[in-house]
C-alpha cells in the first residue's frame, strides 16, 4: 500500500525528511519502513502541495496518552526522497474534485487532505498512487 503525507516542510528539495508525531487517518497508522510515500507541503504552512516521493526508512507508532479514551493515532516516520515533483498538485488543483463518489484519484486526495485541513498521513489507493507517479 502507498501513503501520502501533508505536513509543514522547511526544505522541499531535501534528500531526507523527518516527520515526528504526525496524525494519521484513512489507514495511515499502518505505514512502515519500505512503503512508498508521496510528500505534500501543507499550504496552511506556506507550502505548495505535492513536492516529492520517497521511501519510508523508519516508522514508529507513538503511544497514546493514558486516560484519554479517543485519540488520533500518531506515527513518526523518516523518508528518503526518491524524486521531486515536476508539476504542481495542491489545494487549488484539487478543489474542483468534490463529488465524493466519483472514484477519481483527484477526489480521493481532495477528500483525505482538504476536507479537513489538518496535516496527516493517509493511506491511498493503488489508482491514486499510479496517478501521483505521473507527477515525477
Amino acid at each position: 500500500m502507498a501513503y501520502a503525507i501533508k505536513a509543514g516542510i522547511d526544505d522541499p528539495a531535501a534528500a531526507t525528511f523527518a516527520f515526528l508525531k504526525q496524525k494519521t487517518m484513512y489507514g495511515g497508522k499502518h505505514i512502515a519502513a519500505g512503503d512508498t510515500v508521496f510528500v505534500f507541503a501543507s499550504e496552511n504552512e506556506g507550502g505548495r502541495g505535492l513536492v516529492a516521493s520517497g521511501i519510508v526508512t523508519a516508522a514508529e507508532a507513538i503511544a497514546g496518552v493514558p486516560g484519554i479514551a479517543r485519540q488520533t493515532p500518531c506515527v513518526s516516520i523518516f523518508v528518503r526522497c526518491t524524486a521531486l515533483a515536476r508539476r504542481p498538485l495542491g489545494r487549488s488543483e484539487l478543489k474542483g474534485f468534490a463529488d465524493w463518489h466519483d472514484g477519481r484519484p483527484e477526489t480521493e486526495l481532495n477528500f483525505k487532505f482538504y476536507r479537513q485541513a489538518t496535516n496527516k498521513i493517509v493511506g491511498i489507493s493503488d489508482e491514486t498512487a499510479d496517478f501521483l507517479r505521473g507527477f515525477f
